[in-house]
């Protein structure tokens, strides 16, 4: 009996388990969209407001490290009106290449997320992205960005 109890108990932990991971892949699959969609898509490619406002927080700051030990922010709405701007001028709203994304990886803990994120305009990788994201009552938000500008390759460097 006790043998059949452990069993059962096994089981119902495996079973846990396995929905609390799906859950989570759930989870991950839902940024990854809400990233597609309002940054790369929305901002980016797009200068879609409306996009935008659907997965970027009203509070987003694009944070970035200044000379010395200095730090500037762009909140959300100047880089929207940017984009738009810049739509005026190039294909897309900041270059006239498209932009991609290759996702590194995602990291869920309850109502909070990271995500690292590689970015491509055309084929060409330009930074590497963090993106910090918050679950609200209508969904995922992204809250914050931080980000590395790859340095350009010399002339005659391979």
């Amino acid at each position: 009996m006790k043998k059949l109890i452990l069993a059962a108990i096994c089981f119902i932990s495996v079973c846990s388990i396995s929905f609390a991971q799906d859950d989570i892949q759930k989870e991950k699959e839902s940024i990854k969209m809400v990233i597609q969609d309002a940054y790369v898509d929305g901002l980016c490619n797009n200068a879609d407001e409306v996009a935008v406002n659907k997965g970027i927080h009203p509070g987003f700051n694009l944070i970035g490290a200044g000379k010395g030990n200095t730090m500037w922010k762009h909140p959300i709405y100047n880089w929207i009106e940017s984009a738009k701007e810049g739509k005026k001028k190039h294909k897309y709203a900041f270059q006239d290449e498209f932009t991609t994304i290759k996702f590194l990886f995602v990291d869920v803990t309850g109502n909070v997320a990271v995500s690292k994120i590689e970015f491509y305009e055309g084929g060409e990788k330009k930074f590497i992205d963090y993106l910090s994201l918050i679950k609200f009552e209508d969904g995922w938000k992204i809250v914050s960005k931080i980000f590395y500008s790859i340095p350009k390759e010399k002339k005659g460097e391979a």
